[in-house]
């Protein structure tokens, strides 16, 4: 009997002792942080990578800044990134896994006009709201019918000002009464940007003498077309392409002695350019920014970018800094993770100061009313022309 009693006593001390483990592991299990899902879908491998690196640089730079003051609502920023290989179906593909699987509550990205055209549809399905830093097509914010993207927004001027803004330099600084243009005959940045050059061009007296077209990421000998602009003898050239392309036909222009100012769009603004073209081929170029990247404002910006990436800034990862900004200032502002809130907050963002100006997004197009610089390479340095503000 006695035997049985101190066998119950023992049982019984070692389930209590068992059940105080279990308790202690649980209690001290670690609890889950909820934090603030933001995806980011960019270019990080592909034809314009150089654009995707430094935007997402300038997000993950604003996130990191966000965290270490605290976060925002009292929350950490989780930030998940997602690579479109600059590819419009793997834009798509990205936009849906980020909401589907990865529960965002809004989305900073893609670069490029044409990606951020695949993942409107998506964005729009599943009401996500979407800041891209530098997609400058018009109808990215405002369809071709008139109708409003609403979930969409962005950082940066529009293709219309853009194209505006080179004609007119090319018209009033330059002094040109005749213009040749090489666009991209399948990238909706280049023929928005010619479209509106010509029009622009061409209201104020001017001529278009010479169009000449090719294929982004095929074609790489541009000397037929330019021995046919040639011959047309413009005064000014435009070439509203990315870095890789942009540098090849500067650099094959000059090889045929065509010694005429060229100008291009903000897709010149990173990459290798002078690189591909050669610092002598690029003299007598200008192209359209969004920042001077020697401006005294930007300097604190810089040193910061500079620390973390021990890269020099450019008006890419300048854009995606401030598209990350906008978008963590709305989600502060509307106090809430809700998308339909921080939509609203979007749309009524005024006076907000980045480092690339003052933003004011305009509700009826979700467009910021921005300036726009002129650049000019001199020996293969960019230096500051001019300033255009928005009429």
């Amino acid at each position: 009997m006695r035997t049985k009693k101190i066998f119950t006593y023992a049982l019984v001390a070692l389930l209590s002792f068992a059940l105080v483990i279990g308790c202690s592991s649980k209690t001290q299990a670690p609890a889950k942080v909820e934090t603030i899902k933001i995806g980011g879908i960019f270019e990080l491998t592909g034809e314009v990578a150089e654009f995707g690196k430094k935007g997402e640089n300038g997000v993950r730079l604003a996130i990191k800044e966000a965290n270490e003051k605290g976060g925002i609502l009292g929350k950490q920023i989780e930030y998940i990134s997602a690579d479109n290989k600059s590819e419009a179906g793997e834009s798509t593909a990205a936009a849906t896994k980020l909401i589907t699987q990865d529960n965002v509550i809004a989305i900073v990205g893609p670069m490029t006009t044409g990606n951020t055209l695949a993942v409107i549809p998506v964005v729009t399905e599943n009401k996500i709201p979407l800041v891209t830093p530098t997609a400058t097509n018009a109808t990215i914010t405002v369809a071709e019918n008139g109708k409003l993207n609403e979930w969409i927004f962005r950082a940066c001027f529009i293709d219309p000002f853009q194209g505006e803004v080179a004609a007119n330099f090319a018209l009033e600084t330059l002094n040109a009464k005749t213009a040749a243009m090489v666009v991209d005959q399948k990238g909706d940045y280049a023929k928005g940007l010619a479209e509106n050059f010509k029009k622009t061009f061409e209201a104020a007296g001017g001529k278009v003498v010479a169009s000449e077209q090719y294929v982004a990421g095929q074609d790489k000998d541009f000397r037929a077309i330019l021995t046919n602009i040639r011959a047309a003898n413009p005064d000014v050239i435009f070439v509203p392409g990315y870095y890789g392309e942009a540098g090849l036909i500067v650099k094959q222009a000059r090889e045929l002695k065509i010694n005429a100012a060229m100008i291009g769009g903000d897709g010149w603004g990173t990459g290798p350019m002078v690189e591909v073209a050669g610092a002598e081929a690029m003299n007598n170029t200008y192209y359209s920014d969004h920042v001077a990247a020697d401006d005294p404002s930007l300097a604190e910006f810089a040193a910061a970018y500079k620390a973390e990436y021990n890269q020099d800034v450019d008006s890419f990862a300048v854009l995606g800094y401030d598209a990350a900004k906008i978008l963590l200032d709305a989600i502060e502002r509307a106090g809430s993770t809700d998308p339909e809130a921080i939509r609203k907050a979007l749309e009524e963002t005024k006076g907000f100061v980045g480092v690339s100006g003052e933003i004011n997004i305009d509700p009826a197009t979700h467009n910021p009313k921005k300036s726009a610089t002129i650049l000019k390479f001199v020996d293969g340095k960019k230096e500051f022309a001019t300033r255009v503000d928005p009429k």
